[in-house]
């Protein structure tokens, strides 16, 4: 490798994990980029991300095409120093390339370019998290003006590019060549529409963005796929081949869906939880009319700035946990056999997200030390985060205990498995209406279903329904719980 070439490594991008799939190239052969510019957007198993690069220079070679897994250490993009001998292109790598070498563009090619140019604009700009530095956001792709000095060896002038040619060259097999903004690319994987199903109407059957819009807005957009997992890490493919047939059931496959990204982190985490832990489950009804009534009490005063009922549970769980430590823990054991629990001076409150790409679940660091309204904010901007994929690692790697409301699924309660590698996880089903005894005397209340899964290692049956008890009564009697916090 020459001393004027710089090959930066897939880096680190989370917490343990070791790949990362290529969602799309920002950057193309030849362009010239700045440091902490974005080059490519990965998916990792916990979020969606923007690699800045760590150099300056011109683009020398992509490693890998977009779809693809890369490992963690592999090479990743290929960059010549500045001021280095110019780099041997073999051909454009999309539309907008043909504008940099030199070669009268063709109409058609130049509309698409400025498409690109355009559209991309539109892009997240949501860098790594702990990678590069804040001002990398910003910078766009750079490309030498016609005119200016090509990076290509000279040569006679040539017939300019057809845009069929400079499509072709793009890193995307199939129909998805006829796509070069990666903003395009993205509305449909976001939307689930399959770009093989759309006529482009762009020159040449480019791809627009409108073209994506309308297949979004389209009444029904052609079933092509088959039933796969929400979000773009789990679209799914026909079948290997047609005709093939299930050898236990008998049936047609209609799709093979790949198990990565989100889905692939929680079939592991869940698959471990439930080989290594001997969880036990504890549950109670609550009357949780106290605590509507205290909170519409509330939102009378302050409309808009009344926490929600999630946040006092938090603050509730948050309070119990010091009671109850042990709950707040995690059980490690050693190389050599040995065992231990490990304690935590404070408490990151994780709470379960359902987004697009599968559930995932965020948590408040320092939680016992925030308000309800705090908490209620925090959980706010971690759940929209999460929802959009730009939730960092330590966002969803760092939480102590998790807090679960199932109950906005319509479900009164959930044998819940616990997140690994924390030992109990809080359920909260839905709140109804539901017959109950007051003061000796049958009345309609407010009434929800609280479900503890906790590790039997690290505690017994009376701590936990001791916790669970606790967060019970203080939902029973909110006044007096938070006099008391």
């Amino acid at each position: 490798m020459s001393s004027d070439m710089q090959v930066f490594l897939l880096p680190d991008l989370g917490e343990g994990l070791t790949e990362a799939e290529l969602v799309n190239w920002l950057v193309a052969v030849g362009d010239e980029i700045k440091v902490d510019q974005p080059i490519a957007e990965v998916e990792t198993a916990k979020s969606m991300v923007e690699v800045p690069s760590p150099y300056a220079g011109t683009v020398a070679e992509l490693h890998g095409q977009a779809g693809e897994t890369l490992d963690v250490g592999k090479p990743l993009i290929s960059i010549a120093r500045l001021g280095a001998a110019p780099v041997a292109l073999s051909a454009p790598a999309d539309a907008a390339d043909a504008v940099s070498t030199g070669v009268p563009a063709s109409p058609e090619v130049s509309a698409a370019a400025e498409t690109y140019r355009t559209e991309e604009k539109a892009g997240s700009g949501n860098v790594l998290i702990g990678y590069g530095t804040p001002g990398g956001a910003a910078a766009g792709r750079t490309r030498p003006r016609k005119g200016s000095a090509a990076v290509v060896d000279p040569a006679p002038a040539v017939e300019a590019p057809s845009l069929e040619a400079a499509l072709a060259g793009t890193r995307i097999p199939g129909k998805l060549s006829a796509v070069i903004s990666p903003l395009v690319r993205k509305m449909a994987r976001d939307h689930g529409v399959s770009l093989d199903s759309i006529e482009g109407s762009g020159a040449s059957g480019l791809i627009m963005r409108k073209d994506v819009e309308a297949a979004i807005a389209a009444p029904e957009a052609p079933a092509e796929t088959g039933p796969a997992e929400h979000g773009p890490a789990a679209v799914a493919r026909p079948a290997a081949s047609e005709g093939e047939l299930d050898g236990r059931t008998g049936l047609a496959v209609s799709a093979r869906t790949p198990v990565r990204g989100v889905r692939k982190a929680v079939a592991a985490n869940m698959t471990k939880s439930r080989s290594e832990i001997p969880e036990a489950t504890v549950w109670v009804d609550v009357d949780a009319t106290a605590l509507l009534d205290m909170r519409a009490g509330l939102k009378k005063r302050a409309p808009h700035d009344t926490p929600g009922l999630l946040a006092f549970i938090a603050r509730f769980v948050t309070a119990g946990l010091k009671k109850y430590p042990a709950l707040n823990t995690r059980f490690e054991t050693a190389a050599d056999g040995s065992q231990e629990i490990v304690g935590f001076d404070g408490i990151n409150l994780g709470f379960a997200a359902q987004t697009d790409r599968g559930l995932v679940v965020p948590s408040v660091r320092n939680a016992h030390q925030l308000s309800a309204r705090e908490l209620d904010a925090e959980i706010r901007r971690l759940t929209a985060v999460a929802r959009d994929g730009k939730a960092t690692p330590t966002e969803l790697g760092s939480g102590t205990f998790t807090l679960n409301n199932y109950g906005v699924f319509g479900v009164d309660g959930s044998a819940a498995i616990i997140n690994y590698p924390e030992v109990a996880m809080l359920g909260v089903g839905r709140i109804i209406d539901k017959p109950w005894v007051v003061d000796g005397e049958l009345a309609v209340r407010k009434v929800t279903e609280l479900t503890l899964a906790f590790d039997h290692r690290v505690c017994d049956g009376e701590t936990a329904a001791g916790f669970l008890r606790y967060v019970a009564d203080c939902i029973e009697n909110p006044g007096g719980a938070l006099a008391d916090m």
